[in-house]
């Protein structure tokens, strides 16, 4: 076990709740400090687009009652100093650090000193420059309660993005009885995750379902003084709103880190088995985090998904306090699930590595099928619409690195 007594968890939703977790169930009796940004308890954010918005506010997570430690609420990490790093860039100066710890800084300017560190800063929603009253973001509780007020009084909404939380909103907000418009760049909602035919079911969905699709197109503003009266198109078409939620992706909150010596690129670059790339006492996890994952040939993969910081955020922990030379790889299959318009749709893998897709369960006509999504004839990701004992079989299949005939007998 690698010889550490104090370590900082910096993030305090899911994958850093989890790693506090496991630090004291593997019998960790050093000191815990846990940096969150916000003042609430670690929750759950799956619901925020679905069950909060219908005015559930239950998105306790198990366990966040009982943190130990200690617990420091709104605050947020500003900067990382590596002891025995020199200056920022290169993983140099993380490797001369990674062994001797260092210390996070706070934005009151406190110095919180470490000789183990877990990363789990997640991310944050791509926001345009231009804002007017009416457009929300939906990332925190915070955020869910001030667009659950603004459904209430407000009929005309518009959704920019078509990603699952975009339409889990759009699902939502139907069901609601509000008026919705889909924004989405893409040919198809959601097309690099789920693939051609998927994505083009998910689409006649919607539509299905009462909203208003327009695909294909990126949005270059919003229009309204005190507040949004609509959405202004590249093109200069102009979409009628009076509420607007922006869901065009997140982005990893790695900017305290910049200078530190860290590799960073689209999130902190990590091991197969979660260690910062060039260190052996700091760690990743979460939507944070981008490791080789060895499934893939050491691809580097980040997801943005509730299984992954469940899953990585305990893993990490037990890396941590394994060092690098015993620790295992984090080689989960990516998987996630949404509803839309009560339909239940699962992922699992990356589909968007393959060179073929084929339906081999069901058909999009039938709202009930599953696509494997072959690269070179091996099973790298699956697709499942309202099929959740074929998704598993895919899943299963992804993870033994399987050809279609094998894993279709």
């Amino acid at each position: 076990m690698a010889d550490i007594s104090r370590i900082a968890v910096v993030g305090a939703s899911l994958a850093g709740l989890r790693a506090v977790q496991t630090l004291r169930s593997e019998g960790f009796a050093g000191d815990i400090t846990l940096i969150g940004e916000e003042a609430h308890r670690p929750y759950n954010r799956p619901p925020l687009s679905k069950s909060v918005l219908r005015g559930d506010d239950d998105v306790t997570l198990p366990g966040a009652e009982e943190i130990g430690g200690e617990w420091l609420r709104n605050r947020r990490a500003v900067r990382l100093r590596l002891d025995g790093a020199g200056s920022a860039g290169g993983g140099a100066g993380a490797a001369a650090a990674g062994a001797g710890g260092g210390s996070v800084t706070l934005d009151d300017g406190a110095e919180i000193p470490f000789d183990g560190l877990v990363i789990a800063t997640g991310a944050r929603p791509r926001r345009l420059a231009e804002r007017p009253g009416g457009v929300h973001e939906l990332r925190t509780i915070d955020d869910a309660l001030a667009l659950r007020a603004d459904l209430a009084g407000h009929r005309n909404l518009v959704i920019v993005g078509g990603g699952f939380i975009g339409g889990e909103i759009a699902s939502t907000a139907r069901a609601l009885g509000l008026t919705v418009t889909l924004i989405d760049a893409g040919p198809y909602p959601m097309h690099r995750v789920l693939g051609t035919d998927s994505a083009r079911w998910l689409a006649a969905h919607h539509r299905k379902n009462g909203v208003e699709l327009i695909s294909g197109v990126r949005v270059a503003g919003f229009e309204g003084g005190g507040r949004v009266t609509g959405v202004r198109l590249e093109g200069g078409r102009s979409i009628p709103a009076d509420l607007v939620v922006a869901g065009m992706g997140i982005v990893p909150n790695v900017e305290w880190l910049e200078g530190s010596g860290l590799a960073l690129d689209d999130g902190v670059v990590c091991t197969p088995s979660l260690f910062a790339e060039g260190t052996s006492t700091i760690v990743a996890a979460g939507d944070v985090a981008r490791w080789r994952h060895e499934l893939y040939g050491g691809a580097l993969v980040r997801v943005e998904h509730w299984a992954n910081a469940n899953g990585q955020g305990a893993v990490a922990a037990r890396n941590l306090l394994a060092g690098p030379e015993s620790a295992v790889p984090y080689a989960d299959v990516p998987s996630f699930g949404t509803h839309a318009h009560g339909a239940r749709i699962q992922a699992a893998g990356l589909p968007h590595l393959a060179d073929e897709a084929r339906t081999v369960h069901g058909a999009p006509e039938e709202d009930s099928f599953a696509v494997a999504f072959l690269r070179s004839g091996v099973l790298v990701g699956a697709v499942g619409v309202n099929a959740p004992k074929e998704l598993n079989r895919l899943k299963r299949g992804i993870a033994a690195g399987d050809v279609l005939e094998v894993a279709a007998s």
